[in-house]
């Protein structure tokens, strides 16, 4: 047997709200990709919304989240697949909050100093019928045991703006941030894994070609090899036999089913946190208008909500990001 990671991220543009890093952990027989995998899974998890019409009480849609998510047609596509693999994991969420201690844990201390997030309350799922999803999460479960697959681990970190922004000092640039979040995070996921091949692929951060003294900070016991580095992919390979990491960042990394997973998670977690602070703020503030919290649109929501901030003594610490 081995392994498959796969991370991806969500919010690394905007100024406000959080940026979400997200990685998945399959077992799958030896010679098994991420992009088999969906050959394997094809009678339960296809790679785009139109197909799920086919069979909508049994297919979910597992893919980069800009596919499965637009702002006017909800959240649905999200939720069905998430649910589905968290409920393969035992982890059933039915509130806001629960979702955010299935997913990311370490995230519930930081939230409880940030105003819009402390008490916040929002039954879950969505949009997403609720009585199709022990159906979904029933047929995943059998799928996953039919291929020989075992979807181990799901597990998100969220950095909000403090913590961001005390990234930027420390790394000076968002792309070197992005790395470290990501590595950290595969670091962790990867810890309590047994003997066998650990293949991970991540998208790539902010045009970076070159990752090997990044891999290096975070695996210090290996002696990172280079195996190509360009453009369009950067190939790393490292540690003993009985536990060989291969490490991969390609762009257009969502095509590998653990990175499509881990690119819905990170947009789910995202999606939440800004209905949170657009909630608080749109209850402060009579007529503004909610933001998703990218550049342009987070300066006229910044400016808009000045007069509250300041007399609620709210600092731009915890509100905005700087780059």
């Amino acid at each position: 047997m081995q392994y498959l990671v796969g991370t991806d991220e969500a919010g690394y543009g905007p100024n406000l709200g959080p940026l979400l890093v997200s990685a998945t952990v399959w077992e799958v027989p030896d010679g098994v990709d991420g992009e088999q995998l969906y050959t394997r899974l094809a009678d339960v998890i296809v790679a785009s919304p139109a197909e799920v019409a086919r069979q909508p009480s049994r297919l979910v849609a597992m893919a980069d989240s800009k596919v499965l998510y637009k702002p006017k047609q909800g959240l649905r596509h999200l939720e069905r697949g998430l649910w589905a693999a968290m409920a393969v994991l035992d982890r059933r969420p039915n509130a806001w909050l629960d979702v955010w201690q299935s997913l990311a844990p370490n995230a519930i201390g930081p939230m409880q100093t940030v105003p819009w997030y402390m008490g916040y309350e929002m039954a879950v799922p969505l949009d997403a019928d609720p009585g199709t999803l022990d159906t979904l999460a029933l047929a995943l479960q059998e799928a996953l045991a039919a291929a020989g697959v075992r979807l181990l681990d799901i597990h998100s970190r969220a950095v909000f703006p403090g913590q961001f922004n005390a990234l930027i000092d420390t790394h000076d640039n968002k792309g070197s941030a992005l790395s470290h979040t990501t590595l950290d995070l595969v670091a962790q996921v990867t810890r309590p894994l047994g003997p066998g091949r650990v293949s991970v692929l991540c998208d790539k951060h902010g045009g970076r070609n070159r990752y090997g003294p990044l891999l290096q900070s975070h695996f210090p016991d290996s002696l990172i090899e280079i195996h190509g580095e360009s453009r369009q992919r950067s190939i790393y390979r490292f540690g003993p036999p009985e536990r060989r990491f291969d490490v991969r960042f390609q762009m257009k990394g969502e095509t590998y089913l653990p990175a499509a997973l881990a690119s819905m998670a990170s947009k789910y977690l995202r999606e939440l946190a800004m209905r949170a602070l657009n909630a608080f703020w749109c209850r402060e503030v009579p007529d503004l208008k909610p933001t998703a919290g990218y550049p342009q649109d987070a300066k006229r929501f910044k400016a808009e909500i000045a007069e509250k901030q300041a007399k609620l003594g709210i600092e731009d610490r915890i509100l905005w990001r700087v780059r």
